[in-house]
């Protein structure tokens, strides 16, 4: 089976509705998972420990896609 890892990671948004953190240089980086059940867990304790603040939101960034050269995960931008 393949190895299929997952980045757990939270904050402060500064709006609910979007992903905008409040403060890049304060995300939470829960961990990195070996599969997508054990970092839905941590997500899950994350989420529910922070329920009563409706600015935090946590995510699972599927790392494998990220990879995989068989998949491009987005176009390739130059940086100048």
């Amino acid at each position: 089976m393949a190895q299929l890892l997952h980045l757990v990671f939270g904050g402060e948004l500064v709006d609910p509705r979007g992903t905008e953190f409040k403060d890049a240089n304060e995300i939470d980086i829960v961990g990195i998972y070996p599969n997508y059940r054990s970092a839905h867990d941590a997500w899950k304790a994350k989420a529910q420990a922070t329920v009563d603040n409706a600015h935090m939101r946590y995510f699972i960034a599927h790392l494998h896609r990220l990879t995989n050269e068989d998949h491009e995960a987005s176009p390739t931008r130059k940086i100048t």
